[in-house]
């Protein structure tokens, strides 16, 4: 192992120029700042995405609402617990696959979501005014394609 030190300087331009770290950064900012809004619902910005993801005409498949959610199952299997012993979902099994469980809201859920979503408007509006209308679309564009990105490691 070696003892060389890595240069205070590449420490600041690792600081100034990490995608990752500013992602994470502006995440847990945005995470805060939902979490406080959503705190009134006993819920967090986690949990509204989660039951927003169920707002659909059918019950959802485990699969691709983890693949949403960029969760894998047993994150998506914890999430769901606190929310289904709220009575705000459903977790039931799927009729043509014993194995798979198709996940629905219940009708505290959706009144739930009916009460929330208003906040989420007003508080996604203020984030976005915060930037302008090209930044906006061009964050959550660049968003999109990070998301999207092959998730294996580079060879060394």
């Amino acid at each position: 192992m070696s003892n060389e030190s890595i240069p205070f300087s590449v420490t600041i331009h690792v600081r100034d120029h990490c995608l990752c770290l500013h992602a994470q950064r502006a995440a847990r900012a945005l995470a805060r700042r939902f979490d406080k809004a959503f705190k009134r619902f006993g819920i967090t910005n986690g949990q509204f995405s989660l039951l927003m993801s169920l707002n659909r005409p059918q019950p959802a498949p485990m699969g691709p609402v983890a693949s949403l959610l960029a969760m894998d199952r047993t994150t998506l299997t914890a999430a769901l617990k606190p929310l289904e012993r709220r009575g705000l979902l459903t977790v039931a099994p799927d009729p043509r696959d014993k194995r798979g469980r198709l996940l629905s809201l219940t009708d505290d859920g959706r009144t739930l979501l009916t009460q929330a979503l208003p906040v989420w408007v007003s508080e996604h509006a203020a984030v976005e005014d915060a930037l302008s209308r090209d930044n906006a679309d061009d964050l959550r564009d660049s968003l999109r394609e990070l998301g999207q990105m092959d998730t294996a490691p580079l060879a060394a």
